[in-house]
């Protein structure tokens, strides 16, 4: 039996272990069964409320904020927003405030030479299709500090106190910037050689049949995929583990996973870049009462924009089975429509590089992160000046099928956004593009994996893409 002692020696071969496990054949028709069987039993329903009628929620009289009796969870605030020389100067909008800093793990452990993964089946409120496969730890230190007088999270003791384990991943990053208030999330990757109990809505994956599970709409959760996205998927040789490809982007898509195979752009002028970006933009917010909030009106079922854009404010009460709790109401962000998240990619000295945008958020503690190509919710930008309409959107909307390389509908987060939904692109170019290099650069795979070591360098929706690419290197 390999103990803790043994693995920790195995570190500097980690991409290589990781790499074997996604090329794993993917054999799924036990998973699914196992899932569909879950779903007639594990439950969870979620009816609208008028916020007025959250059992446990309270609206603060002078400021209008949406806050939890107990002073935890998080708050629905105002934020006013000032960006001179941006597309829209000034705004102000409802947001979350969840200063709590959760966590989100899952635990690896390795059967017969090969890293499997703990993951959870798991319905949050806001699901658009109840089970979503979720981390094996997905919880607010509210919910593990059990301020809800709950269960215990399960398989928790295994990210608090790691001495007796292998940390592969465990760093801090950021959440949607345009919904949260300087949400952050502590990410981990733990592995364990002891034996461990598996629990009812639980399983164990190689990499490859979690990577062959990116392909079906809404099934991946958010909290998986940006876990899974910090995995240190790249390192020297690593191109040489995987078999021949069949066509030039998954050699591309290979060679870009190698730190040998080189890039557009040097670390160091990525990370100067990063640094301008940053210093050169000029983002001033201002916690403000949500009943100051200029352009939103509020009735007994909402918190609403007055052009009916952008999101609404809601109240659901859930009834839930297999979880900590399992009745509770709460205020969620509804989105009006399905968003486009989206790589453009290229091949670059036969390496797939993909073009990531210095993306401000009013929400990101530094202002400004690395962020997908295409970003957005395409009908927000209707009533807008054409100059506010995001660079590269047209070209995504019209690519040939031939140049798509991945295309998925998937989730965001279900325990605070309610039926919120993004179709993921992956999109080859198929002619050059006019970048500005003062906002986007190209990159290959092996720079985002290692920015992603550290906090605050990419968005949750570039690390969803970062993990959607890696899904494409598998068997």
């Amino acid at each position: 039996m390999t103990n803790h002692r043994q693995l920790l020696k195995d570190d500097r071969l980690m991409p290589l272990r990781i790499a074997e496990s996604a090329r794993e054949p993917a054999e799924l028709v036990e998973f699914h069964r196992w899932l569909a069987e879950l779903g007639e039993r594990m439950y969870t329903r979620a009816d609208r409320v008028p916020l007025s009628e959250l059992t446990g929620w309270h609206t603060e009289e002078s400021t209008g904020n949406l806050r939890h009796d107990s002073g935890k969870f998080f708050t629905v605030e105002g934020l006013d927003i000032h960006m001179p020389g941006g597309p829209v100067a000034h705004w102000s909008q409802p947001i979350i405030h969840q200063p709590e800093i959760g966590i989100l793990g899952i635990l690896v452990k390795q059967f017969d030479g090969v890293l499997h993964c703990l993951m959870q089946a798991k319905a949050e409120p806001g699901n658009c299709n109840g089970l979503q496969l979720s981390p094996t730890v997905q919880a607010t230190r509210s919910n593990y500090t059990r301020v809800h007088r709950g269960k215990p999270v399960p398989y928790l003791e295994y990210f608090q106190d790691t001495s007796r384990h292998n940390v592969i991943v465990d760093v801090r990053q950021s959440e949607q910037g345009s919904w949260f208030q300087h949400k952050r999330n502590r990410n981990m990757v733990v592995e364990v050689a002891e034996e461990v109990e598996l629990l009812d809505g639980f399983c164990w994956l190689t990499l490859g049949q979690v990577h062959r599970l990116f392909r079906e709409d809404n099934l991946i959760a958010m909290d998986a995929r940006t876990v899974l996205s910090c995995l240190p998927f790249a390192g020297t040789d690593l191109a040489k583990v995987f078999p021949a490809a069949a066509d030039e982007f998954h050699s591309a898509l290979f060679r870009s996973c190698d730190a040998d195979e080189g890039s557009l752009h040097s670390a160091d002028s990525i990370l100067s870049w990063i640094t301008e970006s940053r210093t050169r933009t000029d983002v001033f917010t201002n916690r403000i009462p949500l009943h100051d909030v200029a352009g939103w009106y509020r009735t007994e079922e909402k918190i609403a924009h007055e052009r009916d854009l952008y999101f609404d404010v809601i109240g659901l009460d859930v009834d839930a089975s297999g979880r900590e709790v399992g009745r509770w109401t709460q205020p969620v962000i509804e989105p009006h429509g399905v968003g486009v998240v989206a790589f453009l990619a290229q091949v670059i000295g036969g390496v797939l590089h993909v073009l990531v945008h210095a993306r401000v958020e009013p929400g990101f503690v530094d202002a400004v992160e690395l962020a997908p190509t295409v970003q957005c919710i395409p009908e927000n930008f209707d009533p807008l000046p054409p100059e506010a309409r995001p660079m590269f959107l047209d070209y995504v909307l019209n690519a040939k099928p031939d140049q798509i390389r991945f295309d998925t509908e998937l989730s965001e987060e279900g325990g605070r956004f309610y039926h919120a939904r993004n179709r993921y692109l992956v999109i080859e170019l198929d002619t050059d593009a006019d970048v500005d290099d003062r906002y986007f650069r190209w990159m290959p795979l092996h720079q985002l994996v290692d920015l992603l070591r550290h906090s605050h360098y990419l968005n949750v929706q570039a690390r969803s893409l970062v993990a959607c690419l890696h899904s494409l290197s598998g068997a």
